[in-house]
């Protein structure tokens, strides 16, 4: 695909340093998109906090990748992407792609004013990724061999953020994506005990799953610190996946991609060999 084929010639990509956002700059930059890296640090910044922001770092934008952080279930959410949204409008901006969250209804509300913008749009969904267990917020326990979290025994089908930012990236190359609402997820239901013995095999060292109950590991982030907010959203983000609403897995991927999607099990490999290769660096 040349630049003048492209659909999108300049993109902005926010929370260009998350876990998805600088998988997708790449994938995007390889193929000739000129990205505009959307971050606080960024040069023009961009910070949803700072509305002014926001007209500067979409300026001469085709498209943009929207992740909204902290998540899109947060107060204030749908209005700060009304605004975005008529911002994007009035510079420009022709195509929309939206991260957003499985089974959260305070998403399908954001996703829908993204879907009545008068943009053209892609909605990509996840839920958890398998990426929390290396480079987020669950890596501390498995480093220390032992995954203390509740809910042992609702199934998640844990999705790769490779296969996301791969789904994000193909929207913003191939118009053919427009209009498609694509829900990903792994290829399999894995409970808490599941991941252990997967990153277990993968790591050839144990690494345990040991049940809490909710009140148990929400007093443990109190006292490790972490802060009230961020502590409400994920004991909201718990209480979806301990209904079970999320306890099944899609097409997304499939359908998005022509490929299944990246099972766990190839994930931990992978997070295991980084492991070893950093050992032997040492």
């Amino acid at each position: 695909m040349t630049t003048a084929t492209l659909p999108y010639q300049n993109v902005l990509v926010i929370a260009a340093n998350g876990k998805t956002g600088r998988r997708v700059v790449p994938l995007l930059e390889d193929r000739g998109v000129a990205v505009r890296r959307g971050s606080r640090s960024g040069s023009p910044a961009f910070d949803w906090a700072e509305p002014a922001t926001w007209e500067p770092a979409l300026e001469g934008m085709d498209a943009a990748y929207v992740v909204y952080t902290p998540d899109l279930s947060v107060p204030g959410a749908p209005e700060d992407l009304t605004r975005f949204v008529e911002v994007a409008r009035s510079k420009g901006v022709r195509k929309l792609v939206l991260l957003s969250g499985r089974g959260e209804p305070e998403a399908r509300a954001c996703e829908l004013i993204v879907e009545q913008s008068g943009l053209a749009w892609t909605i990509v969904r996840a839920g958890w990724f398998d990426q929390n267990f290396s480079e987020g917020d669950f890596a501390g326990m498995v480093a220390d061999g032992a995954i203390a979290l509740p809910n042992p025994d609702v199934p998640e089908p844990f999705v790769d953020v490779d296969d996301i930012a791969e789904v994000a990236a193909e929207a913003l190359l191939d118009q053919r994506h427009n209009g498609e609402v694509y829900e990903v997820t792994g290829p399999e239901l894995l409970t808490y005990t599941d991941v252990a013995q997967q990153l277990s095999d993968a790591a050839g060292r144990e690494i345990r799953y040991m049940p809490v109950t909710t009140e148990e590991f929400f007093a443990g982030m109190e006292q490790a610190g972490v802060p009230a907010e961020y502590g409400d959203l994920l004991r909201y983000l718990f209480e979806i996946t301990s209904s079970g609403v999320n306890a099944h897995v899609t097409d997304g991927v499939q359908r998005a991609l022509g490929r299944p999607p990246r099972s766990f099990r190839e994930f931990a490999a992978e997070v295991a060999f980084g492991e070893m290769r950093e050992v032997s660096r040492g």
